[in-house]
């Protein structure tokens, strides 16, 4: 079933603007009976904002009031989160990376002059202006600016970048050059990876561990008042 683009946040707000039951939220959410108590209660590691699903229009007020009629009333939703599609242009670039921007263009240029002012402009997401620049070398930073593989900086995918250089290749009459400079290094790069990767799958296991935790400490919690009421 889908589910709301803001889970926590909108069992926030049903929480503290409607009668719905602990149960039906965390079914309508996708999240644990126990992360809404915990919600509920105040007693989440986040505090949330709450975010009103009816004017985000995945839910509507009908649907609310029959589940507050009847508790065993299941909430649908109006609409699922729009999916984000990537749009022509130049590649959107975060922030932390956009410095790196120069150098990739600058290893371009210099290993793959067959390649375009355009086809660059749309693989690193800069302008032609800034291309030239760097060039002609009368980029304002150019002393700063060393040639670095793309790829490494994380701009583009080995994949992007190989499928561009044989285009340019193929356009110009020439043969796709193979570059076998780092072929030493790829072992010691591959196994940086797969070192970084199993640390961060190491930290996503630990998070999980640490909110099964707080979940079980609820629970624990919330039994005794369970047990009277019973």
């Amino acid at each position: 079933m889908a589910q709301p683009l803001m889970p926590h946040a909108t069992a926030s707000w049903l929480v503290d603007n409607t009668a719905l039951s602990f149960e039906q939220i965390a079914e309508f959410c996708g999240l644990h009976i126990l992360e809404v108590q915990a919600i509920a209660d105040d007693t989440a590691a986040t505090k949330y904002t709450g975010r009103d699903p009816v004017r985000a229009h995945e839910l509507s007020m009908d649907e609310i009031e029959k589940g507050q009629k009847d508790p065993d009333y299941r909430l649908t939703m109006l609409k699922g989160p729009d999916q984000v599609r990537r749009t022509k242009g130049p590649r959107y670039t975060p922030v932390s990376k956009r410095q790196d921007k120069p150098d990739g263009i600058a290893w371009i240029l210099r290993n793959h002059s067959e390649v375009s002012d355009g086809a660059i402009s749309l693989l690193i997401g800069t302008t032609r202006t800034t291309i030239t620049a760097i060039r002609d070398r009368s980029h304002w930073n150019i002393s700063n600016i060393t040639p670095k593989d793309p790829v490494t900086l994380g701009l583009c995918s080995q994949r992007e970048l190989d499928a561009l250089v044989a285009k340019a290749a193929k356009k110009a009459g020439l043969e796709a050059p193979t570059d076998v400079r780092f072929d030493g290094d790829r072992e010691a790069l591959i196994e940086e990876l797969r070192k970084e990767r199993d640390d961060a799958a190491r930290q996503v296991e630990a998070a999980h561990h640490v909110e099964a935790q707080a979940i079980e400490q609820v629970a624990e919690w919330i039994d005794p008042f369970r047990k009277k009421s019973d």
